[in-house]
């Protein structure tokens, strides 16, 4: 069963790690997918070509979601491309972790900018389009370290709690034109940015896991599912932990 069929996705951040996998899952689902890249043109053709080859169709735009005119400029040409926009996935996301005394303003402001402002410039830059559909689904990703904070991520932590602020204040705003936002906050998720870490540090990290192992950027995609397709009709505002009981 194809829980999306013909609905039209948006991911930005789609070329690797979290992104591909939600692309991906989504496809297999039925979904027509729009996605962002930043700069990794080649892996973004690749995964396009990727997309296409299982039927739906499935274009990337390199864009900035970071930047207001861009995100804007974006969602007119996914708009007119496919006719309409079901979902929105904010997934753009970078760290520059560093303890607070170390960290520079500009390592602070800039994450802030990729993590949470892209939030608010893609939100409002949907939003229009699905008050006219009276329908949408808005996922933001968020993180466990936004949800309990993490020494050396300040920056990181103050953005991603920011998106669980924004997540619910949008739930409250638009719920009464049937357009539901909710977020996820991703635990350990292992992907191309983790492989190049020590493996014993990696393997201690799997070890205080009550689940005993690092999550699957299928766990997130699924987790996306549920919130994308009509089976969370009823759900909306809240924060989906997907760590593999790390929080508990």
């Amino acid at each position: 069963m194809k829980l999306l069929e013909g609905k039209v996705v948006i991911i930005t951040g789609a070329s690797r790690g979290i992104g591909k996998g939600i692309a991906e899952v989504f496809a297999q689902h039925g979904a027509n997918i729009a996605f962002t890249y930043s700069s990794s043109a080649e892996s973004a053709l690749a995964l396009e070509n990727q997309l296409n080859a299982t039927g739906i169709k499935a274009k990337g735009y390199q864009s900035d979601a970071s930047d207001f005119n861009q995100a804007q400029a974006f969602v007119d040409a996914v708009l007119a491309e496919f006719g309409t926009v079901d979902v929105l996935i904010n997934n753009a996301g970078i760290t520059k972790d560093n303890l607070l005394m170390r960290m520079s303003e500009e390592d602070f402001d800039k994450v802030i900018e990729v993590n949470l402002k892209s939030v608010f410039n893609m939100t409002k830059a949907i939003q229009k389009t699905m008050l006219k559909n009276r329908a949408g689904s808005i996922i933001n990703m968020s993180s466990v370290v936004g949800v309990k904070g993490n020494a050396g991520q300040t920056n990181y932590a103050a953005s991603k709690a920011g998106v669980i602020g924004f997540t619910k204040s949008v739930a409250l705003e638009l719920g009464s034109r049937n357009i539901r936002c909710n977020a996820i906050a991703p635990g350990f998720i292992e992907t191309e940015m983790t492989a190049k870490l020590n493996e014993d540090v990696v393997q201690g990290w799997r070890d205080s896991i009550p689940l005993k192992r690092g999550g699957t950027t299928e766990d997130v995609a699924n987790a996306c599912l549920f919130f994308a397709s009509d089976m969370s009709a009823y759900v909306t505002g809240q924060v989906l932990n997907v760590d593999g009981g790390m929080l508990t």
